[in-house]
């Protein structure tokens, strides 16, 4: 059995990872994989907060035993069967960083594929979004401009035209 889950940034459309796994998997091997393709720190504790239907947290799974098993010991396929159709995945825990993973369903196995895969890509890793990065899906209405538009204007300053603007020429001699 081969599942999908997308991973999103709550609250930016600009976001988004598609992953294919195999059920019998781990989250560890999950984790991995995820931490690979989206240049997470490597030195950093991760974590599994799995979230039910309801979005009620059912269990945490991490390096160590948290009560239901470790991350290296639990599989994606029990997860499912236990009703767990998402997670916060803490990606740094000693800062709290996180991306969004949600089970999306199964898929079809792929020949000559190594799971998990990486489907589906949008936008930049987690990391641009910290630095200020904004996709454009993200930006207000009053923000979006469209280059073919009459009134659309490259240089979008909140400066009066009238104002005046000095400019220094490094050749000019001292007086």
């Amino acid at each position: 059995m081969v599942l999908r889950y997308r991973v999103s940034l709550p609250g930016i459309k600009g976001f988004a990872r598609v992953y294919e796994i195999k059920g019998s998997s781990s989250l560890y091997s999950f984790s991995k994989q995820m931490r690979a393709d989206m240049n997470f720190p490597q030195d950093q504790m991760v974590l599994f907060k799995a979230l039910d239907e309801a979005g009620a947290v059912s269990a945490r799974y991490g390096m160590f035993d948290l009560g239901a098993g470790t991350i290296d010991s639990v599989t994606v396929e029990q997860t499912l069967k236990k009703g767990e159709v998402s997670f916060v995945y803490f990606y740094d825990t000693t800062n709290a960083k996180s991306v969004i993973v949600t089970y999306e369903g199964e898929a079809e196995l792929r020949a000559n594929v190594v799971y998990p895969i990486l489907t589906e890509v949008k936008g930049p890793d987690p990391e641009e979004f910290e630095n200020g990065y904004v996709a454009f899906e993200d930006l207000p209405d009053d923000k979006k401009k469209d280059p073919e538009d009459e009134d659309w204007d490259d240089d979008d300053t909140d400066q009066d035209d009238e104002s005046e603007e000095e400019i220094f020429d490094g050749d000019e001699d001292d007086e």
